[in-house]
């Protein structure tokens, strides 16, 4: 048992209470460390902004999802009716309802800047893989926390955007139609499924994504946060005051809570005046067909996924015929230069082809449709991997060679495109585009511990660049 402070006589109330805390509670120790004297690098510049954002917005979208449920009704006979009287009967209900519903688009800009950011700057790098793989979780979560909360409102949208999706499911060999089965709860989308979604977006998926945003964090400030250098702050060659304190970290308070506090005033700015102006953004956001209720019998012309699954959408049904035929292709011509110029033992060459001839067999065996589900979900899988996939020997692009810059640029480019043609009804330009950009998008990755080493870097400062404001 840890030993009990005493507060000074005479001392304040507050000081005396916070004491009586301190005892039974570690509160002192816990804003020590992860507040006050917890030291981050001094050269953060505004891509930093992005983590406080995220958190802020999850704070939104829990507080403003406690009080939907209070007027909500998980009943598909009953659920649009009850969108609709919290929109026009409950007293700020329409205001509730705008912030949860910009704040499921506002949550996935923040996130894929904050996720960008440490593509830039290599924050998936060594020590801080765990700190990656805890924030590719939060996006899955994200991922489901959204797709299963879009099928509450009960539109046209939501109902039809479920049904294709969850029948994706049924194109997984053996058991894919069992699968789409147990999503479901019935034959087709129905109240068995709006009931299983409410409870998952509700209470299951919740508690997964605020215990992976607890580990993210906690994780984070273990190994100390990454900076736009890539230059490590706390190691053991790292230079140190009288006290032990990084001389290139500064507190985080109250530093970058001041620098925060500025950003989010910023963001508020944004998000209050798309929800008093423009909540819809123009069908972005709230699709207008999700305003009409649900109708099993009327099929809208063209079912799309909300924007922020659109890139990956794209990647769905950009996997065709054709594309597998290429996908064999590569694979094949792949395994010869491998057997040709590689530098493996004979057994592994032989292994190589094996390998390449089974891939082949297999892509030629399974239907389109399911390979196109598969490329969709490696599609965030592959994120995991992506700290043993980077092998620069630097780590921020600030002093990786010009041309990977480029990399990045068409990256975010293609990114875009696909993100644009999702939400496009389909065109064989538009399919032969979404095909090249897929190929770039897997391309990017999967060759990155070839790319990634070519080219010489520039010299890395031993401490952090800083510029006083």
């Amino acid at each position: 048992m840890a030993e009990f402070k005493e507060a000074p006589a005479g001392a304040p109330l507050g000081e005396q209470l916070l004491t009586w805390v301190d005892n039974r509670f570690p509160a002192s120790k816990l804003y020590k460390e992860h507040m006050s004297e917890y030291y981050a690098p001094k050269n953060f510049n505004f891509w930093y902004i992005f983590g406080s954002l995220a958190l802020l917005v999850l704070v939104i979208q829990i507080v403003t999802g406690i009080f939907l449920v209070m007027h909500y009704k998980p009943d598909a006979a009953l659920a649009f009716a009850s969108v609709e009287y919290i929109m026009r009967d409950v007293p700020w209900g329409w205001l509730i309802r705008y912030m949860h519903s910009t704040g499921a688009s506002a949550f996935f800009v923040v996130v894929y800047l904050h996720m960008f950011r440490g593509l830039l700057y290599g924050s998936y790098r060594k020590p801080r893989e765990l700190v990656w793989i805890f924030g590719c979780g939060i996006f899955l979560c994200l991922m489901a926390e959204a797709f299963m909360g879009y099928l509450l409102p009960w539109g046209q949208m939501s109902y039809w955007g479920a049904q294709v999706i969850v029948n994706l499911f049924a194109a997984v060999p053996f058991v894919g139609p069992d699968l789409a089965l147990l999503i479901r709860g019935d034959y087709v989308v129905s109240d068995a499924t709006l009931n299983r979604f409410f409870s998952f977006h509700v209470i299951a998926v919740p508690l997964v994504l605020l215990g992976l945003v607890v580990a993210h964090i906690i994780a984070l400030h273990e190994v100390g946060s990454n900076n736009p250098d890539g230059v490590e702050i706390k190691g053991p060659n790292a230079p140190k005051d009288a006290q032990g304190h990084p001389l290139d970290g500064i507190p985080f308070h109250p530093y970058y809570t001041v620098h925060d506090i500025f950003a989010v005033s910023l963001f508020l700015m944004v998000f209050t005046a798309i929800i008093f102006f423009a909540p819809e953004l123009g069908g972005y956001f709230l699709e207008y067909n999700n305003f009409i209720p649900a109708d099993p019998l009327k099929t809208p012309l063209h079912i799309a996924p909300v924007w922020y699954f659109t890139p990956f959408y794209s990647m769905l049904r950009a996997t065709t015929d054709d594309l597998v035929t290429v996908l064999c292709l590569i694979t094949g011509l792949a395994a010869v230069l491998a057997f040709l110029k590689g530098r493996f033992p004979g057994a592994a060459k032989v292994g190589i082809l094996v390998a390449a001839v089974v891939l082949i067999a297999l892509l030629k065996t399974f239907d389109a449709k399911f390979w196109g589900v598969v490329v969709m979900g490696a599609a965030v899988i592959i994120l995991f991997f992506l700290p043993w996939l980077d092998r620069s020997p630097v780590k921020s692009i600030r002093y990786r060679p010009d041309w990977h810059k480029w990399m990045y640029v068409v990256f975010v480019l293609f990114f875009f495109v696909l993100g644009y043609l999702g939400i496009k009804p389909p065109s064989d330009i538009g399919t032969f585009i979404a095909q090249v950009g897929t190929l770039f998008y897997f391309g990017f990755f999967l060759l990155m511990p070839f790319w990634s080493q070519i080219g010489k870097p520039k010299p890395v400062p031993e401490r952090v660049t800083f510029h006083a404001h």
